[in-house]
């Protein structure tokens, strides 16, 4: 098994957030937060959602807010397009 560094998640009762692992924040609103963990992009949806701490260089997040879902979605980056590949065209166009 790939070793990604620490990456923890936990929701305290659907309102606190908590998240370790963060790599990097793309776009956040009340209704939608998008980031880059080191276990892939991560989409959160809730209700009244605000970042209340965010420490990229520890890679620690907190979200406050109800929150609705969220989903890890593989091949995208929350830098906008695709994930950083290593396909055999990626490797080339470096």
């Amino acid at each position: 098994m790939e070793e990604y560094g620490k990456h923890v998640l936990s929701i305290d009762g659907r309102k606190i957030l908590k998240l370790e692992g963060v790599q990097h924040v793309g776009s956040f609103d009340e209704q939608e937060i998008t980031l880059d963990t080191n276990m892939g992009f991560l989409k959160l949806k809730g209700e009244g959602m605000h970042i209340t701490h965010l420490n990229l260089d520890e890679g620690s997040l907190v979200v406050e807010g109800f929150i609705n879902a969220l989903e890890y979605v593989e091949g995208r980056s929350a830098k906008g397009g695709k994930a950083r590949g290593k396909g055999f065209i990626n490797r080339i166009l470096k």
